[in-house]
């Protein structure tokens, strides 16, 4: 090539890259443009030759562009071959080819303008004005597109979040954690925790690349891959199914790994549709990680990481940063409103900045007239934002699990919740498609256990590390304040549409009753089928008349030492659950108990720390009841006397007893035997018990005996060898037993014993006979007594564990 490059050659140059650039489809937006260039500039070189043969310019300006021209060819021809998704590189080449050879022309045209070598150029000033265009097009900022996938900034650093974040990001730098999900209710802050995490420096230099995508209700897989293909400069091709686009998607990641650490968010996933959306996303790219945020606790998808509301000092401080103090309010009304409303936040950061700005600049009488109405019964529920962010946990939920949540909202604020109180009601009400009093409790346990994981409550240990057998004693169920408000809530907006309610909290303080008692007509027709009543300390009027033809489940709550049942339970003949729970400081008389013996259909009674006889309960006689409970109760000296009841009959139904921290049950009455459709007899931390009646053999249809931390029972009846259907045998923990019956080796349904911390007692010769046992205890028990006889016994199974103690007991007492 001469060192004079003359239009004509570089028109032909042109004209060949063109042919060149037609000939490849894999860049096909970036073949266009560059045609589009060389197209624009060809009519510019034709007139420079054309002027160089004429005027005998010197167009030497011209051999830069030539060159480049060249360049382009050998980029053009290398991108022929390039598969999809490995072409990242080369559309950069293509780019700055596109954007060297505008430039450079602007440098040319520039440079012949300022010789006045081109007389013509007006005629050519479409050209100019078109490859002009194109250099501000390319001066102007990068595409949209590009930002799809970038992680929001943040105005702010978030209050209170620092130690939450500093476990957060300890535990995705941790080599193990490949999936990590944040997991939390609406309005605890997961979104901006996450966000805060992704700008943090540390986390920045370590994952090259960080990718943010919201998932929401709706996921679409499809989208986000195309979203992230956009992200990355690639165009987004259209998929014909999920699995097109997880091989897309494995093969962007790869070319983006190396050596580069790959962070890739999802937002606000949720439990419906996740399984098969998440097992799109590849497992085996060594520098990627995962980090999904979700409302629900039941994704299965590596670690978890739960958020915890704000602690005080935080929330206190995202609060005063939200509402301004109202002027004219002296420190210590301030601080009595600044509290209260603190407390109704109950550290969610959305509350806090929905109800803070609400009453920022606001005056004093705002503040005084916003507590007022909460102290009432108003909600802090008002927010159209608020209910927007947390309805969607509730209307997730299925029809069955619906009515569950909206059942908590029947329970005191603050109350403490055993799981057994919440299971018996679901039991009777949405168990329906069980065929046995078991196959009811699973199922409503399956619901409670459903609901912690939508992050709608919480379920605390008391001890034991899982349960068993459906005992639910050893569990309390929590619920934040603002989702108990949205059960009730919800509750209302269903009464709305269904012109009734189904559900009614009837709540009665200094002796005052509701207006809707007091003003209407007597007796007061109540339609609802779930009713709770709170009284407290303080009560001592008589009872209205009320008639509840559709009650089925009532939740007594009681404070007083004395206290008679309404007469108006008589009219509940659907009634199945009766709950009576005392918050007094000891054990309240009932009276009035002869209302109970006029329902028919009543199978469940639990009663918490009241004063009654076992007497009071046989002369009931209700001849379907199938389940009692006794929780901290005072039974007084047992009598054996039954003013000549026939127990089979008058309980012919029982099923279940369960008598648990009744602290001065000494013996259980005789009578008890007589129960011969009994199949689970349950005593536990009951101290004083030092004994089984005799006559407890009887009990033919006794599956499931527990006994369990009764420190004062030394030895079991030998009668109880002859409970041929007992199949589970709790003695854990029974400090003082010396032996078990001599003969108990005939016991052939025996499958289970647990034995916690009874190393002491004495195992007779007949245990052999078992087979198949399986023996849950500690460490010392088992060699002791169990390890020996592994060799002995047929499919013997020994396993040992320690019980685990914990403080959340005294959240009981």
């Amino acid at each position: 090539m001469s060192e004079m490059i003359g239009g004509a050659v570089v028109a032909e140059g042109l004209k060949q890259l063109i042919a060149e650039a037609k000939k490849f489809k894999n860049f096909k937006p970036l073949s266009k443009e560059l045609i589009s260039t060389m197209e624009e500039l060809v009519p510019l070189t034709e007139t420079i030759n054309c002027l160089q043969n004429q005027q005998n310019l010197d167009a030497g300006e011209l051999k830069g562009l030539m060159e480049r021209i060249e360049k382009a060819k050998i980029v053009v021809r290398k991108c022929q071959d390039v598969p999809f998704l490995k072409r990242s590189l080369a559309t950069r080449e293509i780019e700055q080819v596109n954007k060297d050879m505008l430039n450079y022309c602007q440098i040319v045209i520039q440079l012949i303008q300022s010789k006045n070598q081109l007389q013509s150029m007006e005629a050519n000033n479409n050209n100019f004005q078109t490859v002009f265009k194109k250099l501000d097009q390319l001066s102007a900022p990068a595409p949209a597109f590009r930002q799809l996938c970038s992680v929001p900034e943040l105005k702010t650093a978030p209050v209170g979040f620092a130690l939450p974040l500093m476990m957060l990001k300890k535990k995705l730098l941790d080599a193990a954690v490949v999936r990590l999900v944040v997991s939390a209710p609406a309005g605890c802050g997961k979104t901006t925790l996450v966000r805060h995490l992704c700008h943090d420096q540390d986390i920045k230099r370590k994952f090259q690349h960080i990718f943010y995508s919201v998932v929401s209700s709706t996921p679409n897989f499809r989208k986000i891959v195309q979203r992230l293909l956009e992200h990355n400069g690639h165009q987004a091709p259209t998929f014909d199914n999920d699995t097109q686009a997880a091989n897309v998607l494995k093969t962007l990641l790869e070319e983006l790994d190396g050596n580069d650490q790959i962070l890739l968010v999802l937002d606000d996933v949720w439990s419906a549709g996740a399984p098969s959306f998440l097992e799109n996303f590849p497992t085996d790219i060594p520098n990627l990680k995962i980090l999904l945020t979700s409302r629900f606790n039941s994704l299965d998808f590596g670690d978890t990481f739960k958020l915890e509301p704000l602690k005080k000092e935080h929330a206190k401080t995202l609060l005063i940063q939200y509402a301004s103090r109202p002027d004219h309010a002296s420190d210590a009304e301030y601080e009595r409103l600044f509290q209260k409303i603190l407390e109704r936040c109950a550290g969610f950061p959305l509350l806090i900045k929905v109800i803070g700005g609400s009453l920022r600049k606001q005056s004093l009488n705002q503040w005084q007239g916003q507590v007022i109405e909460w102290s009432g019964g108003g909600s802090v529920l008002n927010s159209r934002e608020v209910i927007e962010r947390l309805k969607p946990s509730f209307d997730a939920l299925d029809s069955n699990l619906k009515q569950c949540f909206l059942d908590m909202g029947l329970f005191l604020e603050d109350q403490v919740i055993r799981a057994w109180m919440i299971t018996d009601i679901w039991a009777e009400l949405y168990g329906g498609n069980g065929k046995t009093e078991k196959d009811k409790i699973i199922v409503s346990v399956k619901y409670l256990e459903d609901l912690a994981s939508h992050n709608l409550l919480d379920l605390v240990p008391l001890g034991k590390k899982e349960h068993e057998d459906g005992f639910y004693n050893d569990f309390l169920v929590t619920q934040h304040d603002i989702l108990r408000e949205l059960a009730i809530n919800q509750n209302k907006s269903e009464a709305i549409l269904e012109l009734k309610r189904k559900r009614l909290t009837l709540e009665i303080r200094d002796n005052r009753f509701p207006d809707w008692c007091l003003n209407s007509i007597h007796p007061v027709v109540v339609n609802a089928s779930l009713l709770s009543i709170f009284t407290d300390n303080e009560f001592s009027s008589p009872w209205f008349e009320m008639d509840c033809p559709n009650v089925e489940a009532l939740v007594l709550n009681i404070s007083s030492s004395n206290y008679a049942l309404p007469s108006f339970i008589a009219t509940m003949k659907k009634l199945k659950v009766v709950i009576i729970i005392n918050h007094g400081p000891g054990p309240a008389t009932l009276t009035n108990l002869s209302c109970l013996s006029s329902l028919p259909k009543l199978k469940r009674i639990r009663l918490e720390k009241v004063a009654i006889t076992f007497l009071d309960i046989l002369q009931l006689q209700l001849v379907s009841l199938k389940k009692m409970f006794f929780v901290m109760c005072s039974f007084g000296e047992v009598s054996n006397d039954k003013n000549e009841i026939d127990v089979s009959k008058a309980l012919s139904s029982l099923q279940e007893i369960d008598i648990d921290y009744c602290y001065d049950l000494e013996k259980l009455p005789n009578w008890i035997s007589e129960a011969v459709s009994l199949q689970s007899l349950s005593i536990t931390n009951c101290h004083k018990l030092s004994t089984l009646p005799e006559a407890i053999g009887n009990l033919s249809k006794l599956e499931l005996l527990r006994l369990s931390s009764c420190i004062n029972l030394t030895e079991l009846p030998e009668t109880i060898v002859r409970l041929s259907n007992l199949q589970f045998l709790d003695i854990s923990d029974c400090l003082g037993l010396r032996k078990l019956p001599v003969e108990i080796g005939r016991l052939k349904k025996l499958k289970k014993i647990s034995m916690n911390k009874c190393w002491k007692c004495e195992l007779p010769d007949s245990v052999k006979n078992l087979e198949n046992l399986e023996v849950k205890c500690d460490e010392e028990t088992a060699v002791v007594l169990w390890k020996g006889l592994e060799q002995k016994m047929i499919n013997l199974k020994v396993q040992v564990e320690e019980r685990e103690h914990n403080l959340n007991l005294l959240r009981l007492l």
